[in-house]
């Protein structure tokens, strides 16, 4: 065998013991007894080791059925809808999520946005979204958004997010 090869199998060995070693690292749920209920089986956010993921966060309001913005239609429907009044209602609920599981609004490192409308809300969403976000003594964190088709309850605009905790 060449020594190159030989260099290559002994890196191989050493990345896959790194890699079982990351996987041991414990997954531990967490859930807000703030922020809205989950829509689904699954928990608000889950920590491994110094990073939280937060399951998509909606605008609901805890306990209710109530969508703050949202004007409901007799079939359900979304009649009309305030992306204002949405977005810093998630952005609430972010925040419940990240101070229940012991971490912070300035921990955010990374944001998914996901807009029914991209046309209609961008540029709604984007400004309320710099006053939090961006700037000196805000989080600043990566930000990918996008148009989504629906969501799966009647609201224009839901965040995940990724936060690093000490």
């Amino acid at each position: 065998m060449s020594a190159c090869r030989s260099q290559r199998r002994a890196e191989s060995s050493t990345r896959l013991t790194s890699n079982e070693s990351d996987a041991n690292v414990m997954a531990e749920s967490k859930l807000s007894e703030r922020a809205p209920e989950p829509v689904g089986a699954f928990p608000h956010a889950k920590r491994v080791g110094n990073l939280l993921f937060l399951s998509g966060i909606g605008p609901r309001k805890r306990g209710t059925k109530v969508i703050p913005g949202v004007t409901l239609a007799d079939d359900g429907s979304i009649a009309e809808y305030d992306i204002a009044a949405q977005t810093n209602a998630v952005f609430e609920n972010v925040r419940f999520v990240l101070e229940d599981a012991a971490a912070s609004w300035d921990d955010i490192v990374d944001v998914q946005v996901f807009l029914t409308d991209m046309k209609r809300d961008f540029a709604t969403f984007n400004q309320l979204y710099a006053q939090h976000f961006a700037g000196p003594g805000k989080p600043n964190p990566t930000r990918t958004t996008i148009e989504v088709g629906a969501l799966p309850t009647p609201i224009a605009v839901e965040l995940k997010v990724i936060a690093a905790v000490g």
